[in-house]
């Protein structure tokens, strides 16, 4: 088990979760635009937790704490997530899918939408985890890179796969395996967010774009084209397009991808680097492509018959939130029984319509027809066989790979 560094953030990581928090995906509203997956949000309270005292090493914990399990005498489960992140009845009062799952089994969820940026919550629950407390969360939905973090920290239990028959057999190929957590041993993907290229057809005038490559260099887009201001997802779409692995990148990889971004920065190309505002650019024809998160895609094509997107032949970048229960968790069996329920196609098509996420459970499409056709075969929220071989995720980093390379990325944006 790793002893998780108590050093300070650097100047260019506290600068990356600034713009993360201002404008990034974790300014809006998940039913509207995205937040923060990459780099990670940080509010201002947060931020001066830590950098004015870094982040404890984990002292004696042992990992993969558990208490006695009371889930049979205690028909609860204590569940934490991201505003707007779950289905909604008319009322807005009532989560269809959750009413389902008490209906079924008898277990009412708590359900507690106290999750709003990754390092922020990650302070709320630190002390306890650390400690070797019980956090009174069963469940907590965490990005990938800080789902890393509390795995290599032991602050998560490992999960029985007894009780996830549906989670083990319908998890899509794409997510099973990723290098923080082989196999899956203590976490199941909530919903998967892809990176993407999207465009105006009006602004674009006959242009033809089908690679970063083309964002980069085609001279009649000088002056149109937006990158993202997360590290991970414009350095991650253009180590594809040179040929190189995220999954599996070196440090020379990096900073070559820095320098091939740099080069469209210094002639022009580039108009600027984006959170979320890049969807006004986009809609005005300020930018005529730019890197894109597939959520606001959605939502921006629903309204603008201009706005399209592309799936590069290099591939592009998923990232993922993902269900975790903390050490000293009273209700385990409970909260697994809640996070299988998910991986059944019905619930999981329940929750797709309503959020427009990537779903991670195979066998939905046909559920999710008989709610929203639309949707069923939006290869934004169902990615088809093609379209799923492409997808890559951007490999964990050390503390001192992330301090080196946001410093670089920070440099070339002007942050």
């Amino acid at each position: 088990m790793e002893q998780y560094e108590p050093d300070r953030l650097s100047p260019a990581q506290v600068a990356a979760m600034r713009r993360s928090f201002r404008n990034g995906r974790a300014a809006m509203t998940r039913r509207s635009l995205l937040r923060a997956s990459a780099g990670g949000a940080l509010a201002v309270g947060g931020l001066g937790a830590l950098t004015g005292c870094g982040i404890p090493a984990a002292g004696d914990t042992k990992g993969g704490v558990s208490a006695e399990d009371h889930s049979e005498k205690e028909k609860v489960v204590n569940f934490s997530n991201w505003t707007e992140y779950i289905d909604v009845d008319d009322s807005e009062k009532h989560h269809p899918t959750l009413d389902q799952f008490r209906k079924r089994t008898g277990i009412s969820v708590k359900y507690t939408e106290d999750i709003n940026d990754n390092v922020e919550f990650f302070g709320k629950i630190k002390p306890q985890l650390a400690a070797g407390q019980d956090t009174g969360r069963d469940i907590i939905v965490l990005t990938d890179w800080l789902a890393a973090r509390l795995i290599r920290l032991g602050w998560v239990q490992k999960l029985d796969p007894s009780n996830l028959p549906h989670a083990y057999a319908n998890l899509s190929a794409q997510f099973r395996d990723p290098d923080w957590d082989p196999g899956r041993a203590h976490s199941y993907v909530w919903q998967g967010i892809s990176t993407v290229i999207a465009y105006n057809k009006k602004a674009l005038d006959g242009v033809e774009v089908k690679s970063v490559s083309d964002l980069l260099d085609n001279p009649k887009l000088k002056g149109r084209i937006g990158f993202l201001s997360e590290m991970r997802d414009s350095i991650g779409m253009t180590l594809l397009d040179m040929g190189k692995d995220p999954a599996n990148f070196t440090a020379d990889d990096y900073d070559a991808a820095i320098a091939r971004i740099q080069k469209a920065v210094d002639k022009g190309q580039i108009r600027r680097f984006t959170g979320n505002d890049y969807t006004s650019d986009l809609t005005s024809g300020d930018f005529a492509a730019c890197i894109a998160w597939a959520g606001d895609v959605v939502q921006l094509k629903a309204d603008s018959p201009e706005i399209d997107f592309l799936i590069p032949d290099s591939g592009y970048i998923t990232s993922t939130d993902n269900m975790l229960i903390p050490n000293k968790a009273r209700h385990k069996t409970n909260a697994e029984k809640l996070i299988d329920f998910y991986y059944e196609p019905q619930p999981a098509a329940e929750l797709a319509a309503y959020i427009n996420y990537v779903t991670p459970v195979d066998g939905v499409k046909a559920e999710l027809e008989k709610i929203d056709p639309d949707a069923a075969n939006n290869p934004l929220i169902i990615p088809d066989k093609a379209m799923a071989a492409k997808s890559h995720a951007f490999r964990s980093l050390s503390s001192k790979e992330e301090t080196e390379f946001e410093e670089k990325f920070a440099k070339l944006t002007g942050a």
